[in-house]
């Protein structure tokens, strides 16, 4: 069976090099995907997911020698120039990633203790720029997607084969700066901004010198220290499924954004309590499938459920300020905001690792419409089986003043 990366190699061994893995990469998968034309809502779903990666790559790469050492130790052995290479070069990147080799640039040795702003994380950074794109601060949100990559890079890096390590090492720098670039360039022509406002791109891929290109090279120049002539058709099939790994995620990422106008597809729904103390986001479409509920503490507290597992929600500020009450089975777990008494979300008797979030406590601009669904909670064993079997249910339009008349 010929190999994808036979069908580059020439007669002789071609020189594996920063160059000619590029123009591969290139000739193989094209323009990066986020060079494609995105649309808003795309992009603030797209936003936390990057945020994710960016904000646990440096904590992978700097983890992803750990067995190497571990298995030295366990053989009473000497450490190998291999895994020497691989480290210096994973500690640099990690360095640089939090911060610190911007800070030692800038002022010196004497800079050395700024390395406790961790603002200049460049996930930070990244964090940074994207609140300003949004209008609004966002949070990492590693989905399944992202997480399974994430798994599958760490895998790669952590490699005891020593070509499948450099292999991933380079094919991540390698797209990196592709990847970066190609945001960078989208989202200054989608929001109007000044490309070097953006800091967390500037610092990668703009300027005079950028450092992602030397990232790229240093990564690149361990191919000729670990990777033998007899060996580069092998090396060469380890850096396209590596660089497809990350290609591919980009990709899924667009697939699974929201997109103007689908209903179906999950955005945002930001939240937050009367005083507004405690702000929240919550993940779901735009068309919300709501519970009302009869039983005595909705009844008084007029609450209004959108059911959503455990990892659909984040707190963005306040969770100090929530209290929480428990009655009868004590399994629900209802929170309230110490300061204006109202209960944005709790965790529900139905699915307690869940959360069941009141619709009238989130923002009416992003929801299309909401479909409400009757539930006896007076008699709730009894409704909760029933409930799944012939719902009583109606649509309620954005502007209905009846059902948002409480807000």
């Amino acid at each position: 069976m010929t190999s994808q990366a036979s069908r580059f190699a020439a007669d002789q061994p071609p020189k594996i090099c920063y160059e000619y893995l590029t123009e591969q990469a290139r000739a193989l998968f094209g323009p990066h995907p986020f060079a494609s034309q995105l649309s808003e809502d795309q992009v603030a779903s797209l936003l936390p997911e990057y945020l994710a990666m960016s904000q646990a790559f440096p904590y992978l790469q700097a983890g992803s020698q750990r067995d190497l050492i571990f298995d030295a130790m366990h053989h009473n052995r000497d450490i190998a120039r291999d895994i020497e290479l691989t480290s210096v070069v994973a500690n640099f990147i990690c360095w640089d990633e939090t911060g610190g080799h911007g800070r030692i640039l800038q002022g010196g040795k004497a800079a050395l203790p700024d390395i406790l702003l961790t603002e200049n994380f460049h996930s930070n950074l990244l964090k940074k720029d994207a609140s300003q794109l949004l209008g609004r601060g966002i949070l990492p949100n590693y989905s399944s997607k992202t997480k399974q990559y994430l798994h599958s890079l760490y895998a790669g890096l952590s490699s005891k084969d020593s070509l499948v390590r450099c292999a991933y090492m380079v094919a991540f720098e390698l797209h990196a700066a592709d990847m970066i670039q190609s945001l960078w360039t989208t989202l200054a022509e989608m929001f109007k901004v000044q490309p070097d406002d953006l800091e967390y791109f500037r610092s990668h891929v703009g300027g005079e010198d950028p450092a992602e290109k030397y990232h790229g090279e240093m990564t690149g120049r361990l191919i000729g220290e670990i990777v033998q002539a007899d060996r580069s058709d092998r090396f060469l099939d380890e850096f396209l499924r590596a660089y497809r790994l990350s290609v591919q995620w980009c990709r899924d990422l667009i697939a699974n954004a929201a997109r103007t106008g689908d209903d179906h597809s999950e955005i945002e729904h930001h939240g937050r309590c009367h005083c507004g103390s405690v702000k929240f986001y919550v993940r779901a479409p735009r068309e919300l499938s709501g519970v009302r509920c009869n039983c005595s503490i909705c009844q008084m507290s007029g609450f209004l459920h959108l059911l959503v597992t455990g990892d659909k929600l984040r707190i963005e500020r306040g969770e100090d300020l929530l209290t929480t009450y428990q009655f009868n089975k004590n399994i629900a777990r209802h929170t309230f905001c110490r300061l204006c008494g109202v209960k944005p979300f709790y965790r529900p008797r139905s699915n307690p690792s869940g959360f069941s979030v009141n619709i009238r406590c989130l923002d009416r601009r992003t929801i299309a419409r909401v479909r409400i669904t009757e539930f006896d909670g007076e008699h709730w064993e009894r409704a909760f089986v029933s409930m799944h079997k012939d719902p009583e249910s109606c649509f309620e339009d954005q502007r209905s003043e009846l059902e948002w008349r409480a807000q």
